[in-house]
């Protein structure tokens, strides 16, 4: 290894200068491909993110005055190229991307990966209607996996709470977007197939978005999961255009959350009128069957003869047969309205709006707990500082050197180098000396020396 040195001494301006100028005029215009992280847009409008590969990472910043010429916003996770130049901002040192324009490429290389997993998946049986289970018509569990504070768990349960059915609804909380999203999903299924065996329904449930937005839903680890589950699983991922691998390898899809929970949820309203109008059907049903048996038997009694006494009594049990199942039909419906209204009630006293309010109550209380000891903490400090400044202006040289004291330092006149002063013998005559008063400083030559 050769080393080249030199008797320079650089300042770290001066060297970052150089570095910047010799940086900046190699790499002046550069396309560079990459996937975007950790975007930041502070209140200047400027767009500063993290290029980065597999093995390494480039800062970029995007200014807002080419921020507008893009075809469409920029987001984490989105596989891009970008133009633009190298330059080094020299208050840190730090060299980074001048982004000029930027062309979107994660899309296509995206829809290629969709496209190879789905027909690997494909040709593995995992899309197959056969191994698809059936979804029990009258759920009585049923957990969403999705994030909480997401559109689409608000819509699911807006329907909900519309049609009012007597289910248990449980929410497992993932995050649906970002890299370490497909293993929460993951892991989320397994839970629920180990944890809450007698969940009737799975619902993957998440909004719309772009291809990327949506990728945790067409991992192959999610797909693998969805598979291998117990429980039947439903996709209710993004809008009624975008499909998934999720969509094929779930035992249905549905277009949207709402209409995932419009499949899902029985009307309990709708029930109820179609039980009323049973009932009518089957009363009018039993009391035309009734009237024709009482015209036959009218009927056969004049070509039987006189038998009054046996048709007036099968008469008799056949009217208290009658009001005997009326009787019964109306205790039953009205026990099963008793159940119906007592699993509303349970299901309002449990609502989730009540434990949210309890929740934010909580988080306001220790948000200014927080802050009172915040700002305690920056009282004392600021007062222990202060304490300090005081101690060290006190025993400050400067403070000395204002009372009319001076630092006298020897000059070597060969490299310019000095040496502090402290007694006569330090000194020859023609010596060059510099003596720094509090304020400002003076060159001199030694004359006389008086060693006592």
């Amino acid at each position: 290894m050769i080393f080249n040195e030199t008797n320079d001494i650089y300042s770290v301006t001066s060297l970052t200068k150089s570095l910047k100028n010799l940086v900046e005029g190699k790499y002046r215009f550069i396309k560079v491909q990459g996937e975007i992280s950790n975007l930041k847009r502070p209140y200047s409008g400027h767009s500063y993110f993290t290029l980065k590969d597999n093995t390494s990472q480039l800062r970029s910043v995007l200014f807002k005055g080419q921020a507008r010429y893009l075809e469409k916003g920029l987001e984490d996770g989105q596989e891009v190229v970008c133009h633009g130049r190298i330059s080094i901002y020299e208050p840190r040192g730090d060299y980074q991307l001048i982004i000029d324009n930027i062309d979107f490429q994660g899309g296509g290389l995206l829809q290629l990966q969709f496209e190879k997993l789905k027909k690997q998946l494909s040709s593995e049986g995992l899309f197959d209607e056969e191994g698809k289970k059936d979804l029990p018509q009258y759920p009585t569990e049923i957990v969403l996996i999705t994030s909480p504070s997401g559109a689409a768990v608000h819509d699911f349960l807006k329907i909900w709470r519309k049609r009012a059915y007597p289910c248990n609804l449980k929410v497992y909380p993932v995050r649906v977007q970002g890299n370490e999203s497909a293993g929460e999903i993951t892991k989320a299924l397994d839970m629920v197939n180990v944890l809450l065996p007698k969940t009737d329904i799975i619902v993957l449930c998440r909004g719309g978005g772009s291809i990327e937005d949506l990728w945790s839903f067409n991992e192959e680890i999610v797909a693998r999961a969805i598979s291998q589950s117990a429980i039947p699983i439903v996709s209710a991922i993004g809008h009624e255009v975008d499909f998934t691998i999720s969509d094929f390898c779930a035992d249905k899809r549905a277009p949207t959350p709402t209409a995932a929970a419009e499949m899902l949820i029985p009307d309990l309203a709708k029930m109820t009128e179609e039980l009323r109008n049973t009932k009518k059907t089957l009363s009018r049903i039993i009391s035309n069957t009734i009237e024709g048996y009482q015209y036959r038997v009218s009927q056969n009694r004049r070509l039987l003869g006189d038998m009054n006494f046996f048709f007036t009594n099968s008469s008799l049990r056949l009217d208290h047969a009658s009001l005997k199942l009326h009787a019964l039909m109306e205790k039953m419906i009205t026990r099963n309205l008793s159940i119906c209204n007592e699993l509303s009630s349970r299901l309002h006293n449990n609502s989730p709006e009540t434990k949210v309010t309890i929740q934010e109550q909580r988080l306001s209380f220790i948000t200014e707990k927080f802050f009172y000891f915040c700002k305690k903490e920056i009282t004392d400090k600021e007062a222990k500082l202060t304490q300090q400044v005081a101690l060290l202006d006190a025993v400050s040289p400067l403070a000395t050197m204002a009372r009319g004291y001076s630092i006298t330092s020897k000059i070597n006149h060969k490299n310019n180098r000095k040496v502090l002063v402290k007694k006569a013998t330090q000194l020859k005559i023609s010596d060059r000396i510099e003596i720094m008063f509090h304020t400002g400083k003076a060159e001199c030559e030694v004359k006389h020396i008086e060693e006592q």
